[in-house]
């Protein structure tokens, strides 16, 4: 994998930190990744496609690299980053589904399917975790690091009182509690990494399309928005705590 290169002047540590996307073809991943290009960051995004368009005009702060989120795909791209001795301070997972042209979330109990449970389950818990395990070796310098994994407040089963969406609900219920087992073993071997589970709340993006109409005009987000609230949580995190499960007002949500 080429390394970004920068501009002279800076140190051999500022040259090698940069920022890590995963699930860059997102709304919300490629307003992150415009915010930090603004700011005069350096980002790796990964995604099924490789954008040429943003790397034209990035300066050569953007490096992109295509994943098909296959378990040897991610080994392959993770043992890539190893190898170039790169550091990532920021590490967002980006990647989820709710719906596509063949599932919807499910109203009752006769819509659910193991079908729909177990695509859903993939994309939205094992292939997140399955980053976070091949990263182990990745973040291994002495860098704070904070790495983001989109979850989403209906993901708690504590707030649960509506019902319904049972592969969306239990998937993001799973990877809740894949990451916190992980932020426990990576407080172990790697102390230096923080973990976050983000609720972005109601975002106008594909995802919510369908779901937008009874959404009060001023609950409705857009990506830009999302992605500087996130920006600004992870800046203030509290330290002490090995993983977090907030929302897009810096709010803790119950597990």
């Amino acid at each position: 994998m080429p390394v970004t290169r920068f501009p002279p002047g800076q140190n051999a540590v500022e040259e090698l930190m940069q920022h890590l996307v995963i699930g860059a073809g997102s709304a919300i991943a490629a307003a992150i990744i415009d915010q930090y290009l603004e700011a005069g960051d350096s980002v790796v995004a990964v995604s099924r496609s490789i954008n040429s368009g943003a790397m034209a005009t990035a300066n050569g702060r953007l490096e992109w690299l295509q994943s098909d989120y296959s378990e040897e795909s991610i080994q392959r791209i993770c043992n890539r980053l190893r190898e170039s001795a790169l550091v990532f301070d920021r590490v967002f997972i980006c990647n989820g589904i709710l719906h596509n042209a063949h599932l919807a979330p499910e109203k009752r109990l006769e819509d659910v399917t193991t079908e729909q449970l177990t695509e859903v389950m993939q994309i939205n818990a094992f292939q997140p975790i399955n980053w976070v395990k091949h990263l182990k070796p990745v973040l291994r310098s002495k860098q704070h690091c904070i790495l983001t994994a989109f979850s989403a407040r209906i993901g708690s089963i504590g707030d649960n009182g509506r019902g319904g969406w049972y592969a969306y609900r239990a998937s993001k219920a799973a990877l809740n509690m894949l990451i916190k087992s992980a932020a426990i073993e990576y407080q172990r071997e790697r102390r230096n990494v923080q973990f976050l589970l983000f609720h972005p709340g109601t975002t106008d993006t594909p995802l919510s399309k369908p779901f937008q109409r009874s959404v009060p005009p001023d609950k409705l987000f857009s990506p830009a928005f999302v992605a500087k609230q996130l920006l600004s949580i992870i800046d203030g995190l509290d330290r002490e705590l090995s993983v977090h499960y907030l929302d897009w007002q810096n709010t803790a949500i119950e597990w």
